[in-house]
């Protein structure tokens, strides 16, 4: 996917400041119009992102999300405003984008991001953008990445913090050369789950955008083999180093990315109150992990360790090894996808979900 690199009067005059740069000048900016960039997930990284490229005058840019704006968005996704609310996010953004700068063109892809469309979305552009929030979504980019051999600019955040990374770029090392699977989601849960202050969404978006613009500009110092990690709350930063995995980075086909996702389809024992009554008879010792937020919390007439649900992995120590146990979440689907978890990650049996 390509544009004209022509620069017009107005074009000339928009982006004279970031022209007087001896890293852009005329023929760079001609560069930046005539690249296309893919941006995925249309969030918290998505839109600072999406705002600056667009502000750049990248001529091509794509936007792919299948979610709609919602009222919790706002808090970070500075993009979207009140009156977007339930709309597609890639229709939002599109608006919102041309109204700054109505000389790019954008290409909303209100759609989701599988094994089925990932390669032909790519396909199109130059340089993709990673500022999804889950790791099977993650890992899917980077295979499709490899196998067509574009690059990759990685932002991630949690809580105070996030991280930046470029991947495969110019045969530069891959997700999988720093991670070479993907950890469950309940030992690496999302912003969403967790929670994250908004202006650090900010901070590694505008950095995710800078990175584009090196490599469109063909710029030294690009971050290739390297994550730059930083620390909000304490204000600090690192740069940690990787080498390319001559086995982990090389990628025949996509995969099966949907096992990475929380799963609470597999079938689980459930108890009834009586059966518990009858468990706890036997075993006095035996206690329900309540599974609840305390906002989500109505009393229940059992004795309970309280693990909230996105709090399992920090706290296995908690749970019993031997013997039953038994959690409780209010309507199971919770106590599914831990029982699950322990299955399958932590070897764990004689698991119950307890129904009311």
């Amino acid at each position: 996917m390509r544009c004209n690199t022509f620069l017009t009067v107005s074009e000339l005059n928009r982006y004279n400041r970031q022209m007087r740069l001896s890293e852009v000048g005329k023929e760079g900016q001609e560069k930046i119009k005539g690249a296309s960039v893919v941006v995925i997930g249309a969030g918290a990284l998505g839109c600072p992102v999406l705002q600056y490229l667009a502000a750049a005058g990248v001529g091509i840019l794509g936007i792919v999300d299948n979610d709609w704006v919602d009222e919790s968005n706002l808090q970070r996704q500075l993009l979207y405003g009140v009156k977007d609310i339930e709309k597609p996010k890639p229709i939002a953004a599109r608006e919102k984008l041309l109204l700054n700068n109505p000389e790019i063109k954008i290409v909303p892809h209100f759609i989701r991001f599988t094994t089925d469309t990932a390669l032909n979305i790519i396909r199109e552009y130059d340089i993709i953008v990673d500022c999804t929030d889950n790791f099977a979504t993650r890992y899917l980019i980077n295979d499709a990445a490899v196998l067509q051999n574009k690059p990759v600019v990685y932002g991630a955040i949690h809580k105070f913090a996030g991280q930046v990374m470029v991947l495969n770029y110019l045969n530069g090392p891959t997700l999988r050369c720093i991670y070479p699977t993907p950890p469950h989601p309940l030992e690496a849960p999302s912003c969403d789950e967790e929670g994250t202050i908004g202006s650090i969404a900010g901070t590694i978006g505008t950095m995710q955008a800078t990175e584009v613009i090196k490599i469109i500009l063909g710029l030294d110092g690009v971050l290739s083999g390297k994550m730059f990690f930083l620390d909000s709350l304490n204000f600090t930063s690192q740069v940690f180093s990787f080498v390319r995995d001559p086995v982990n980075s090389i990628v025949n086909e996509l995969g099966n990315y949907e096992e990475l996702c929380l799963s609470e389809k597999e079938i689980v024992q459930e108890i009834t109150a009586q059966k518990l009554k009858e468990m706890i008879f036997n075993n006095p010792e035996l206690k329900v992990i309540d599974l609840r937020d305390e906002s989500e919390k109505t009393p229940i007439s059992f004795k309970t360790v309280s693990i909230p649900f996105h709090e399992i992995n920090q706290k296995l120590h908690l749970i019993p090894q031997n013997g039953p146990k038994v959690f409780y979440c209010g309507h199971g689907i919770k106590s599914s996808i831990v029982i699950n978890y322990l299955r399958k990650v932590h070897y764990m049996n004689d698991l119950y979900s307890l129904t009311l």
